[in-house]
């Protein structure tokens, strides 16, 4: 059963929009966290609309925020639960994208997902498993989840970005050449960008550079 996923929504009204942005947060955040990045992205990426949901599951690490699913070295969850969670979160961010491009008129080649941190990891999972392939991924401070998997699961090949601080002491920074290496190796066009100096966030230079990602896979002057 694919549950319904509580979003916010910001920028052009429903109708309008040319194109579609979808942030997905990260573990024991909730979909407000990253709906703000829409503020300074918007002045440039005009008829744009900017959604961002919240995790399907209650947060068993952090009770005020949400997950999209378990990680057991923080709550103690098992392996099988975390991919139990993870399908079941796959199918109901499918279901999210299927209703939003529906809503807007738009189809899959106008939207992009931007994730940070676990919502990074669903963006990398969930887009190459689509039937249609999505104009691209910005995958910030995140991992590629069971990497030999992709080639053989992937069915489409969006473009994609990877952005990650050097000083992350929460997704190491190693996990970018190991999901850019993936990538490469199954046929994606995958770029990278270091935030130096930078820990576990969006650094404004980092966004800077998915900015111009984002316009230029979605063709925007």
């Amino acid at each position: 059963m694919i549950r319904k996923l509580q979003h916010g929504r910001a920028g052009v009204a429903i109708g309008q929009a040319k194109q579609v942005v979808v942030f997905l947060h990260g573990y024991g955040a909730d979909g407000a966290d990253l709906l703000s990045l829409s503020d300074p992205l918007s002045p440039h990426m005009p008829a744009t609309a900017f959604y961002a949901p919240d995790a399907p599951e209650p947060c068993k690490g952090n009770p005020f925020g949400r997950q999209w699913f378990a990680i057991p070295r923080f709550d103690g969850s098992s392996e099988a639960q975390a991919r139990a969670g993870l399908a079941a979160a796959a199918a109901d961010l499918n279901g999210f994208i299927d209703q939003i491009l529906t809503k807007e008129g738009l189809t899959a080649d106008r939207l992009i997902l931007l994730g940070f941190s676990q919502g990074a990891m669903m963006s990398l999972h969930v887009a190459p498993r689509r039937d249609a392939p999505i104009a691209g991924v910005v995958a910030i401070s995140g991992r590629l989840i069971d990497p030999m998997a992709l080639s053989d699961e992937a069915k489409v090949k969006p473009e994609v970005l990877l952005v990650h601080g050097d000083r992350d002491d929460v997704v190491p920074f190693a996990e970018m050449h190991l999901a850019g290496q993936a990538l490469l190796e199954a046929g994606f066009s995958a770029y990278a960008h270091v935030m130096h100096g930078m820990g576990h966030g969006i650094a404004p230079e980092g966004l800077q550079v998915a900015l111009a990602f984002m316009k230029q896979r979605l063709d925007l002057a």
